[in-house]
């Protein structure tokens, strides 16, 4: 019997279109799985934060980071993934964390650039923080994710809330610098996360207000681009490593096919593009200053 395929028809229809559809059901058959493998287990009590995707109480989507020392989130079993945190006052996940709330997480290591997804539903909610039943748990490979390091403990402060309907000049500038940012969308079945990477400015601001971006080549499986095929919400995060800042919209998405879009990015396949909606800013989320120690080398490879 033929296994039934880990993907919805969004992302079907988009590997379609780029013709990479039997690769992508090939390659996910030994490597999407409902269970968290042993590496994969051990990886996750060495991180310091978590990215989530999720659903508000009004169906946006939203990104967000939790964080901790390590070993705040382990295994506790091969289909149980324990996060000993909370999200902070003011954040979107806060309002809407229950039993049963589909959450995408995605772990990433920064000083060695590995990264793994687990897509579940959440349990077991107490005051140190709840567990993720896994659904769907997958690595990513190590491609547009840049290598940092913690090297300074910033002033802990309590969390500062800003909400707003349009980005101000602060919020400008943190996109001008940002070579990383996180994105959410969901469908029906369960939200998702996802990491995005390239050299500073890569997310540009264009004149009506919507943050642009290359989409560049990755595993195939499309996960951000049929969520957004489905259902064009989508939510971004932009940590600021300087100031443990983090910037939180949540609005539309597109993707922009056209071979014009592309030009003048190098390694571009298509671009992406969000308007926000709502915008929030938080501050003393990040625990630690990170520095930047080496951008990915793949990004020196992407050619026109």
């Amino acid at each position: 019997m033929t296994a039934p395929s880990p993907f919805h028809s969004g992302e079907i229809a988009v590997q379609e279109r780029v013709g990479v559809h039997e690769r992508a059901e090939r390659s996910a058959a030994h490597s999407i799985r409902d269970h968290l493998i042993e590496q994969n287990q051990d990886f996750y009590t060495l991180l310091p934060m978590l990215f989530t995707g999720f659903l508000d109480a009004g169906g946006k989507p939203w990104a967000s980071i939790l964080t901790g020392t390590p070993d705040f989130s382990h295994a506790l079993d091969e289909r149980r993934l324990r996060i000993n945190a909370l999200p902070l006052p003011g954040d979107p996940l806060a309002a809407v964390l229950r039993d049963g709330l589909s959450v995408g997480c995605l772990g990433l290591q920064w000083e060695t650039r590995r990264r793994n997804r687990v897509n579940g539903l959440v349990s077991g909610i107490d005051g140190d923080g709840f567990a993720l039943d896994v659904i769907h748990a997958f690595g990513n490979c190590p491609k547009y994710i840049q290598t940092r390091e913690a090297i300074a403990a910033l002033e802990p402060g309590a969390a500062l809330l800003e909400t707003r309907t349009a980005l101000n000049a602060d919020d400008r500038e943190l996109i001008a610098r940002a070579d990383t940012f996180f994105i959410a969308t969901a469908v029906a079945d369960g939200a998702d996360v996802s990491h995005r990477g390239g050299k500073r400015g890569f997310l540009r601001l264009e004149e009506d207000g919507a943050l642009s971006w290359p989409d560049y080549a990755g595993n195939n499986f499309f996960n951000t681009l049929g969520n957004i095929e489905a259902n064009s919400a989508a939510g971004l995060l932009i940590p600021d490593w300087e100031t443990g800042r983090v910037l939180q919209m949540t609005g539309g998405a597109e993707i922009r096919w056209n071979v014009e879009a592309c030009a003048g990015l190098p390694g571009a396949k298509r671009v992406m593009a969000f308007t926000p909606s709502e915008v929030r800013s938080l501050s003393n989320v990040i625990p630690d200053r990170w520095a930047l120690i080496e951008p990915s080398p793949f990004l020196d490879r992407l050619k026109d």
